[in-house]
Parts: structure tokens; sequence; C-alpha cells
């Protein structure tokens, strides 16, 4: 099913059904993203356990370890 598909199927549902594939999807988006912060955090141990995690509170310096 293509995704016009599914819109078009998602157009000929009830407003009831419309809200509930809404909630789904929040909910859906909101575990991926979850998931995302998750594989993050595990990353950051990795790195910071390979000493490579860098850390600073001076905001240029910040901003120079971001742009790298």
């Amino acid at each position: 099913m293509s995704f016009s598909d599914l819109v078009e199927a998602i157009k000929s549902l009830s407003t009831e059904e419309k809200q509930e594939i809404q909630l789904l999807v929040k909910q859906y988006l909101r575990e991926e993203r979850r998931e995302e912060i998750y594989e993050n955090f595990k990353t950051a141990q990795i790195e910071e356990k390979n000493g490579e995690l860098k850390l600073s509170s001076n905001i240029n310096e910040l901003r120079l370890l971001i742009e790298e």
C-alpha cells in the first residue's frame, strides 16, 4: 500500500477511527523518540568509558564541540 493509498483510506474512516489513529501515531512517535534517546544515552556511556566524551560549561567551547 502506498502512502497516498493510506491517506485515502484514512480519509474514508469515521471521526472516531481517525482520532484513534491519531492517538496511535502519537504513541508510536513517542516510543521511537524514547528509543532514540536511549540509544544516544548508550552511545554516550560508551564514549565516556573510552574517554571520548567531551564536556564543558564554557558556551564557546560547547559551540566548537557541536561543530566537530
